[in-house]
């Protein structure tokens, strides 16, 4: 084992599988039995989840809605996918989960405590972290790098539909280089689109390495917290 502490990043996305839009409980399924095979190993998880398969605040800026009010709405959309995570972990996979809230909202989660949190996650739960970090103007990537340092996490692992990081769009461009290490500033200095600027100085400011994975691949989640493989892409120092 790597790794005892970890946070997941999850973009909406990746919950909404082929459709790109709302909650598909297929792709949930199969997202939550990679969750639940590490959960199991001993590994203890916190996880951020986005709200993209919703709600995407820049394009509603772009429409016109203020900023602040945009950001909020997405807020809400982490919450409903972190409940669809919670129920399918507890009632599939028999994972004790529980749904901590930046935005208090006491009749479906708890408030985000970070004592109330460790002592969760100290307990084997899964705490997913929702409603990003409360306030406007903070991706949820930032979120997770920002609860990655808050609970102690020893690497923050971004969970994406592409097996790392690449120079340019793999999708779109057939000769795309993948990195298999890259330093923070160099991910900086190169403008990696796969997490925010705040959220790779964060890390760098808190030595926590972050892994970029495939999680559409079984297994991918085990075969580099538990078997070590040398999959995705680290940054790290």
């Amino acid at each position: 084992m790597k790794f005892k502490r970890v946070l997941l990043k999850l973009s909406g996305e990746v919950l909404a599988g082929p459709q790109g839009f709302g909650l598909d409980f297929r792709a949930i399924d199969r997202m939550c039995r990679q969750i639940a095979q590490v959960a199991a190993d001993g590994i203890q998880i916190g996880l951020v989840v986005g709200g993209g398969n919703f709600f995407r605040g820049r394009q509603a800026v772009d429409e016109g809605v203020e900023r602040s009010q945009a950001d909020y709405m997405g807020m809400l959309g982490t919450v409903i996918n972190a409940l669809a995570l919670q129920d399918v972990l507890e009632r599939k996979n028999d994972i004790p989960t529980r749904v901590l809230t930046a935005i208090e909202m006491r009749q479906v989660a708890e408030p985000y405590i970070r004592r109330r949190a460790l002592r969760h996650i100290e307990k084997g739960r899964v705490v997913i972290f929702a409603a990003g970090t409360g306030s406007p103007y903070f991706s949820t990537d930032t979120t997770a790098a920002l609860r990655a340092a808050e609970i102690g996490a020893e690497c923050l692992v971004k969970a994406t539909k592409v097996d790392g990081i690449y120079d340019k769009d793999p999708f779109k461009y057939s000769d795309a280089v993948k990195f298999e290490k890259l330093s923070y500033m160099s991910a900086l200095q190169r403008r990696i689109e796969v997490m925010d600027a705040a959220s790779f100085s964060l890390c760098m400011e808190n030595g926590i390495p972050i892994a970029v994975l495939n999680v559409l691949e079984e297994g991918s989640l085990r075969a580099f917290l538990i078997e070590g493989k040398n999959i995705g892409t680290i940054v790290s120092k």
